[in-house]
């Protein structure tokens, strides 16, 4: 880096997949930065959390899904700077939860098939993700 120092912004994503191979994207709420676009539910590491108790702690906050350590498996990650800060963001698949995924902070959710993942604007950080689940699924 030259010059400026950016701080890093650890966020844990999850691609939740249901049982027909469709990925489940939420939409950024109104009043939140980057409002209306869609994106891996999940959110930022807590001081003291791993990226995987940020995941099962936000997926039952956020959409009420039940989810285990053992039931995430690290697919790749992000690396974006945006103005301000630098997104570090890991991208975990998971296949085994409980529960029906609803938006409990008053966000739209729809479960989508990855090929068709460029049809719903997402941030810039979180476009490049969507080759590594068109491979995967």
């Amino acid at each position: 880096m030259t010059g400026t120092q950016r701080r890093i912004l650890l966020v844990a994503a999850c691609a939740l997949v249901d049982a027909d191979g469709r990925v489940l994207l939420a939409e950024r709420p109104h009043g939140k930065a980057m409002a209306g676009l869609w994106e891996f539910p999940g959110g930022k590491v807590e001081p003291g959390e791993t990226p995987e108790e940020t995941l099962i702690r936000e997926l039952r906050e956020e959409i009420g899904i039940e989810t285990r350590v053992a039931c995430l498996a690290p697919l790749t990650f992000a690396s974006h700077t945006y103005d301000g800060f630098h997104l570090l963001m890991p991208l975990y698949v998971c296949r085994r939860y409980e529960g029906v995924a609803r938006g409990l902070e008053g966000q739209r959710l729809k479960w989508v098939r990855p090929r068709d993942m460029r049809e719903y604007p997402m941030p810039p950080a979180d476009e490049p993700l969507i080759p590594f689940l068109i491979d995967l699924l």
